[in-house]
């Protein structure tokens, strides 16, 4: 990989921001000690600051979540100077009061998946990175301003739980955690967002409702089943206004240096 292959932010979502880039465009494979990442990394200029996207269920779309080699993505973009990383997620809503078309930025998160690998520190460096707070204040505060300033409705704050997927909740599922008051639900926030931090990469998580979750009641009925059709026609709908957030957000990125995330393994670790 050339030296010249360098970006200090990048996103995690689909392939329709690429057109977002100016300037020289490059495409790279990323070799890492995990295998290879869900596809290339673009790099290319968003203002005066060099972008890495990476698509992460590939450009298709054919790799699903529970098959993301998250690791490889996480160093792909580590590997390439990325010290802050803007993921954009499609998300289910949980409460009636989020509705479809809202921006939540979500500050805690529940996992509830199963056997995916979940951390680069197997041993014998022994670490324990904290998950108290996973998502950085610096980039939801910025995160939330941003969507002030664009007049976006969104929530400052809330929990995504994390399914394993590929398969949605069934209702009983869904009822359950919207009694525990959780916001929104989700198949790929974990343990993408853990392996930033474990990498001292600050993160922030751009949650976009696309839905109702089967079995809530909005407005005295129930809401119905969701169909991966209409996540993806909401999310569509919803493109233009999340390319102008995610846009917006790097050409002001402020300096995170000072985040919790990104000096995480001084207290990490036994000595």
């Amino acid at each position: 990989m050339s030296e010249i292959h360098t970006a200090s932010a990048g996103v995690i979502g689909g392939t329709g921001f690429y057109s977002l880039l100016t300037g020289e465009i490059s495409e790279i494979w990323v070799e890492t000690p995990y295998g290879l990442p869900s596809d290339k990394v673009t790099i290319g200029t968003i203002g005066k600051r060099q972008v890495a996207f990476l698509p992460r269920h590939g450009k298709g779309h054919t790799i699903p979540p529970h098959k993301i080699n998250y690791r490889a993505n996480i160093w792909a973009l580590k590997s390439l100077g990325v010290t802050d990383i803007i993921a954009p997620n499609a998300v289910g809503s949980l409460q009636s009061h989020i509705k479809p078309g809202d921006f939540v930025i979500c500050d805690q998160f529940v996992d509830r998946t199963t056997g995916r690998i979940d951390t680069f520190y197997d041993g014998p460096l022994v670490t324990h990175v904290s998950s108290a707070d996973p998502y950085c204040p610096l980039l939801r505060e910025h995160a939330v301003a941003t969507c002030q300033k664009l007049g976006f409705s969104h929530h400052e704050r809330g929990t995504v739980v994390v399914i394993q997927g590929p398969r949605f909740s069934t209702k009983s599922e869904s009822r359950w955690f919207t009694a525990q008051g959780w916001e929104v639900i989700n198949m790929t926030q974990y343990p993408e967002c853990l392996l930033a931090r474990e990498q001292e990469i600050s993160y922030v998580n751009l949650s976009l409702v696309t839905d109702y979750d089967a079995g809530l009641v909005v407005e005295g009925e129930e809401a119905h089943p969701v169909t991966n059709q209409d996540v993806v026609d909401m999310f569509r709908a919803n493109t233009d206004r999340l390319r102008q957030l995610i846009v917006t957000m790097l050409e002001n990125l402020p300096d995170t240096a000072a985040s919790p995330a990104r000096n995480c393994l001084a207290v990490s670790r036994f000595v």
